[in-house]
């Protein structure tokens, strides 16, 4: 579980919740009820679902576990809206979440109004315990920010319309510059998240590895990087690809980022735009990552080189959320914002890694196999949730999230 040392006073932690809870209305604002129910694929979620799934995490963990006489707005929502936790029962299965077109959208509204009314009116009695969670319920939901507008540009994207979530203004020309090498510290280094402040509990705990001589690039590679990769035949290439990418290429056909078209255009969440080229690359997954850095003659970062390269970093600089409304990766920014960078780390556990008890347990070491380490932030992540300890991870053919790369090399 995330905890902090001491939770901070019901009175801040209930700024942050609040403002939290309104973001995420406001980035459903603009979508109709249809908009919102649809599921485009079985690992993408119906933004219903999200702003119903985040709700029922605060009623169930805080709500109903630390608020006698607490009574659910609807007993069957635990059913529809559980996600994963298997501690807390049987549950919809996830690629059918589409096909929940009841409750409506105005009535999944009601039920994060009522839910909302009890917490402020529980916040001011609740230990430091419970106040934690809520903590961990505001991270929570700012994960599901992200995943909510990444969602809807997949539920887009498969429209023949090729409707627009938002206005984007147009690519500004941009010089793309060179890509130079910065030495990375070589030796015993530490990495993880330290014991105070907030942390999911993958990021703990801070531990000791090694580093051997490496160099990490200065800027991420650029949609005009990937242009070249693309031109130079990369795709067609199978001695660049591991044996499961290579499969995955020919099996489904990929001969570009997700989004991008023929004619230099790519879909974004402003519709079809110009791609920007100075930008940094999205909508790659760990094969194509994995492929390009090797046809570049580099390799991915491991996680530690990339956390202690990012460690003196402002995390709250760069392209990051910071409003409702329309993203996309831009040119020039800062070492996190813009999108996830993949490493060649495997999502695993930490020496001396111990889930919490009881469901909350369940919310990140049962899925450390599989599962690749991306770190950062992206255009879409809410400003103020990521840190350079930040573990996020994804299947090695997952695509549709704001991802891409940062080359390293041996030194």
């Amino acid at each position: 579980m995330a905890t902090t040392a001491r939770a901070e006073p019901a009175r801040g932690l209930a700024s942050r919740l609040f403002a939290t809870r309104k973001l995420t209305l406001d980035l459903a604002a603009p979508l109709s009820d249809a908009d919102s129910t649809i599921q485009p694929f079985p690992d993408a979620s119906p933004a219903k679902w999200h702003l119903a799934h985040t709700t029922w995490f605060f009623e169930t963990f805080v709500l109903r576990d630390h608020l006698p006489g607490y009574r659910p707005f609807d007993e069957r929502y635990a059913f529809l809206f559980n996600s994963y936790y298997e501690a807390e029962g049987p549950r919809h299965a996830r690629p059918r979440r589409g096909m929940l077109s009841r409750p409506t959208l105005d009535e999944v509204r009601a039920y994060r109004a009522h839910v909302d009314e009890a917490l402020e009116r529980a916040l001011p009695q609740l230990p430091a315990d419970p106040l934690a969670l809520v903590d961990l319920g505001i991270n929570h939901e700012q994960q599901h920010q992200e995943l909510l507008l990444t969602d809807i540009l997949a539920t887009f994207a498969e429209n023949p319309l090729e409707p627009a979530y938002a206005e984007l203004p147009p690519p500004v020309c941009f010089a793309v510059e060179p890509i130079s090498w910065h030495r990375g510290r070589e030796g015993i280094v530490e990495i993880g998240a330290p014991a105070d402040g907030f942390a999911f509990d993958s990021e703990r705990p801070r531990h000791r590895v090694f580093l051997s001589a490496h160099q990490i690039a200065s800027r991420r590679v650029t949609n005009s990087d990937w242009r070249e990769f693309i031109e130079d035949g990369g795709y067609r290439m199978p001695a660049l690809w591991l044996s499961e990418g290579w499969d995955w290429v020919r099996r489904e056909g990929i001969a570009a980022p997700l989004y991008w078209c023929d004619d230099g255009t790519e879909f974004s969440l402003g519709g079809r735009r110009e791609v920007d080229w100075a930008a940094p690359v999205a909508h790659v997954s760990y094969f194509e990552a994995d492929a390009f850095a090797r046809w570049a003659g580099a390799r991915l970062p491991t996680e530690a080189e990339w956390e202690d390269f990012a460690a003196s970093a402002d995390p709250v600089i760069g392209n990051q959320l910071d409003q409702a409304g329309a993203v996309v990766p831009r040119p020039g920014g800062g070492v996190l914002g813009d999108v996830w960078e993949w490493t060649q780390s495997a999502f695993s556990a930490f020496p001396g890694f111990a889930p919490a008890g009881g469901a909350i347990g369940e919310y990140n070491g049962k899925f450390m196999c599989g599962q690749f380490v991306l770190k950062g932030a992206s255009c879409a992540t809410p400003r103020g949730h990521s840190r350079a300890s930040y573990r996020n991870f994804f299947p090695p053919h997952a695509r549709w999230q704001f991802t891409g790369l940062r080359l390293a090399r041996d030194a």
